[in-house]
């Protein structure tokens, strides 16, 4: 693959900081809020559900369902866009990866796959669970 199909570097700051470490070392990392015991995606300092600004991260188990999708075409090759609910609960916004053109199904059991950006940072992608 050519750097120019390798997806975009994405923006570190602060607060993502920990999230992309952990996907450089193959890992998946999601903030939770303490005062309603709910994990989060994406990740950031203040809980969306409570506003405090008291969160704390957790590892993912890095499984989890297909909640939507859309294919389209990109270069003549198909891409697939998903919304993954993992286990955890927070529904992420990624692409789906090694499938099947008539694979892709709502409720399809996924797995996290890292796969490097264009400057080489890992990002999390989801293929199917075999």
């Amino acid at each position: 693959m050519s750097d120019a199909n390798l997806p975009l570097s994405p923006q570190r700051t602060a607060e993502t900081d920990a999230y992309w470490d952990a996907a450089n070392e193959g890992r998946l990392l999601l903030k939770r809020c303490p005062g309603t015991d709910k994990a989060f995606h994406p990740p950031r300092d203040f809980s969306p559900f409570t506003g405090r600004p008291d969160t704390e991260w957790i590892e993912a188990e890095g499984t989890g369902t297909l909640y939507s999708y859309s294919v389209s075409m990109v270069g003549g090759e198909p891409h697939c866009i998903a919304y993954v609910q993992l286990t955890e609960g927070p529904i992420i916004l990624s692409a789906l990866i090694e499938y099947a053109p008539s694979e892709p199904r709502i409720g399809q059991a996924l797995k996290v796959v890292f796969r490097p950006s264009r400057d080489g940072q890992m990002l999390p992608f989801f293929t199917p669970v075999s």
